[in-house]
């Protein structure tokens, strides 16, 4: 009987085969879908683009939803803590340039940079928040001091995530470092579309005045996805751990990149809180 059906499967012709095999590929991924939409508080966020991948690429869908089954069940007391390493790959010191291929943003891109040339910092500044006062954006002034910092650290830890409060608990977002640029999308997002992930926060820095002691910086934000308050939160969140010289929260950046498997994403949650007590 073995024999028969396997003579029988290797008749058929193999366009209605494959056909077959995509279909229960996507009744399968139909099902996996309403699992996530019951399981995930942050599924209706996001519905439309996970929906898009699982109706163009069902088995790649399926895929990544059993990888997030897998991260998201709860260990159990004798387990290790969930291992964030998915995060980096590829490897961190090339992961930001790799994921996203872009190059340096550059201020002329938005503005005219003669409103600012031969202008004094205090008339940057001023200028500068002018600009952006009637446009749904964030903007600030920074130090090139602190800027280098950040930058250098965002070379060493390109990667990271942050936590935003939700009604039901913590949404976690990820942080990418590249060029002159940071962006930022929902984790769920991530671990469902990977490099394809839509961003929700971008944050770039123009460098055209560095040498004047002065980095501008904007945010755009996806206002679907998060408020002015919460895109507020994760830079702030940001600029903490990548600006200032807090000791716990290196150790987190040095521990989520050097030594995935054994950070604890609670112990972010726990720094958010001392910030927000």
């Amino acid at each position: 009987m073995a024999l028969v059906l396997r003579k029988s499967l290797t008749s058929l012709n193999p366009v209605k085969f494959n056909r077959f095999i995509t279909m229960s590929a996507q009744l399968r991924a139909e099902k996996a879908l309403e699992e996530l939409k019951n399981k995930n508080p942050y599924y209706e966020k996001y519905a439309s683009k996970i929906s898009t991948l699982q109706q163009s690429a069902p088995e790649e869908f399926l895929s990544r939803v059993d990888q997030i089954e897998k991260a998201a069940a709860k260990p159990k007391p004798e387990s290790k803590p969930r291992d964030y390493s998915e995060l980096l790959n590829p490897k961190p010191a090339t992961a930001a340039q790799s994921l996203t291929g872009e190059t340096e943003k550059k201020l002329s891109d938005i503005m005219k940079v003669e409103l600012l040339d031969g202008k004094s910092i205090d008339e940057i500044k001023h200028i500068w928040l002018e600009y952006h006062k009637q446009k749904e954006v964030l903007v600030a002034t920074i130090p090139t001091n602190v800027f280098e910092t950040q930058m250098k650290r965002g070379r060493s830890y390109p990667i990271f995530i942050f936590p935003l409060p939700r009604s039901e608990g913590f949404e976690f977002f990820l942080a990418q470092f590249a060029q002159n640029t940071v962006h930022f999308t929902p984790l769920l997002c991530y671990q469902v579309h990977k490099e394809n992930a839509p961003e929700c926060l971008n944050m770039v820095h123009y460098t055209e005045f560095a040498d004047q002691g002065i980095i501008l910086m904007r945010g755009e934000f996806d206002k679907n996805v998060i408020n002015p308050q919460e895109a507020q939160c994760l830079i702030n969140q940001l600029q903490l751990y990548y600006s200032q010289d807090n000791a716990s929260k290196l150790q987190l950046l040095e521990k989520f990149t050097k030594d995935p498997a054994n950070f604890k994403h609670m112990d972010v949650i726990k720094e958010l809180e001392n910030i927000t007590l």
